[in-house]
């Protein structure tokens, strides 16, 4: 039929494609008992075979009269009804169902691997080994006895074709689910979701966050932006609706909106408290985690999830900076060359991708939780060029304001910084503008670097993962380099740590974004 649901096709295939017999040895060899609805009443439980394929094959007839009706004004027909009929007592038959299977001492596969799942800690197995072969598509039941398994040292994973689509580098699908993502959101999220849900499990679990009460988590709040969001997401959709025999997926538009991210956090883990999203380009993690302190000064909340996530790194992201003309492309041919900031041969950025999360926590808070505390934020500031959409101004007057800003919220002199993680994007004017405001503001000698260099432009993440390579260093007491630097552009009193790091004790690190439109922010951090 021209209008067939795609799934009673396959079903009806699947059924012609077997005999009587043969029908009969699979339901024998699947060993739990088969029920459909039948005739409006209750569940039936079918132990024969070939009783239970002709059930089905009526209400595939059934599914195929009703598959195109809708709730119009005219009469429905005794099918269209009897499927009204079916989902209003749904429930009720479950829970029939659900009675029946436990006084005759069976269960259907979810309720048995849920029972083996809740009861497997407490059992002594008496098994040397178990073999896993084949395995797809997990339920949480069966994941939760796999894991436990894997920990008494008794299970091996023969073959598992998620692990092999998902952790496989090779694939071009590849990303690692060893930070328990599960393969729902891994389908229904771009990948910035995927990022960023992954580097909130870290933070939240560093913070020790987990198991706080109701009332404690309509005090945490999140704040997790994306400069793009789901650029591929959004790319995969144009060519899907182009594609006549394909539709577009329910989870489209929440898998490419920015705020989702930290809607999907918040979701996780049932934070009540401010939720919003910061959308501000390259400044994009940066700003977060400074709106975020400023969520927690005014009261509104104790706890903040803050941070940046970006997955950009897809074809037409690539095409769209290259015609900006903002990548490198003079070392094609050596790509871990190409991310140079400050070296005279540098000609662009590298694009990178992830997502870096931290959690800000008013300090008696913290303090009185026995959380693992890093850093202080103590500064914040902030500006606009006014200039250009993607240039910033000459005079770096833009960055030289945001810098000021957040040295005099921290109400300390510029002499008191020692370390700065700089922009450092590796373009031609960009590097040498954001130099030149950093010798105008601080005029003793300062290190600076840029972990650009090391992994890219992460774009909308850059400012979060940034400024926790600031707290690192102030908790560390390690300055990162800046790799490829072979020539450096001239300077006076700043000292760019080319190529190796530099082992230093520092009490105050000062971290740079700036991004598309002129907006620039800085973050001051100081040592506890």
């Amino acid at each position: 039929m021209k209008n067939e649901h795609p799934g009673v096709s396959c079903l009806y295939k699947f059924i012609d494609a077997f005999n009587t017999a043969e029908k009969n040895n699979i339901i024998t060899n699947l060993h739990f008992p088969h029920y459909v609805h039948s005739n409006g009443n209750e569940p039936v439980i079918y132990k024969n075979g070939e009783d239970f394929w002709k059930s089905l094959k009526v209400q595939l007839d059934t599914m195929r009269n009703i598959e195109n009706w809708s709730f119009s004004n005219q009469k429905l027909t005794n099918s269209q009804s009897n499927f009204n009929e079916f989902y209003i007592r749904f429930y009720d038959w479950y829970v029939q169902l659900n009675k029946i299977l436990l006084e005759k001492n069976l269960a259907y596969p979810g309720m048995a691997y849920r029972k083996a799942a809740n009861e497997i800690e407490k059992k002594d197995l008496n098994c040397k080994k178990v073999w896993f072969v084949g395995l797809n598509a997990l339920t949480k039941s069966e994941q939760k006895i796999l894991d436990v398994l894997k920990k008494r040292d008794i299970c091996r994973v023969f073959w598992d074709a998620d692990n092999y689509y998902y952790n496989n580098p090779d694939h071009e699908d590849y990303f690692n689910k060893s930070s328990s993502l599960e393969l729902r959101d891994i389908k229904r999220n771009d990948r910035f979701i995927q990022y960023g849900l992954v580097a909130a499990k870290m933070a939240v679990e560093d913070a020790g966050l987990y198991n706080l009460d109701e009332n404690k988590k309509l005090r945490v709040g999140v704040s997790v932006g994306s400069g793009i969001g789901g650029l591929e997401t959004i790319y995969e959709g144009s060519l899907t609706i182009n594609k006549e025999s394909k539709k577009l997926s329910p989870f489209f538009i929440p898998s490419s909106l920015v705020n989702l991210l930290s809607g999907q956090i918040s979701i996780k883990y049932g934070f009540k408290g401010p939720n919003h999203s910061v959308v501000t380009a390259c400044a994009t993690g940066a700003h977060s985690i400074g709106d975020s302190s400023e969520i927690i000064k005014r009261g509104a909340a104790d706890i903040m999830i803050a941070g940046g996530s970006e997955a950009a790194v897809c074809k037409l992201g690539i095409a769209g900076f290259c015609a900006a003309r903002s990548l490198s492309t003079g070392f094609n041919n050596n790509p871990e060359l190409a991310s140079r900031p400050w070296d005279i041969d540098r000609d662009g950025f590298v694009m990178g991708e992830g997502s870096g999360i931290v959690v800000l926590e008013e300090y008696e808070n913290a303090k009185k939780r026995g959380a693992k505390i890093y850093a202080e934020l103590i500064g914040y500031g902030m500006s606009g060029d006014a200039y250009h959409i993607t240039a910033p101004s000459e005079d770096g007057d833009g960055g030289y304001r945001a810098m000021s800003e957040a040295l005099k919220m921290a109400n300390i002199s510029s002499d008191k910084v020692e370390y700065i993680n700089a922009h450092g994007t590796s373009t031609i004017k960009g590097d040498e503008i954001e130099l030149n405001a950093i010798s105008r503001l601080f005029q003793h000698n300062i290190y600076v670097s840029s972990t650009k260099s090391s992994i890219g432009h992460l774009l909308g993440a850059a400012g979060s993962v940034e400024s926790i390579f600031s707290i690192m260093s102030i908790n560390k007491n390690t300055l990162p380099a800046t790799i490829n630097l072979d020539n450096p552009i001239e300077t006076t009193n700043i000292n760019l740590i080319p190529k190796i790091p530099i082992e230093k004790k520092i009490t105050y690190a000062l971290s740079n974004s700036f991004g598309f439109g002129g907006t620039n922010t800085a973050l001051l951090f100081k040592s506890i």
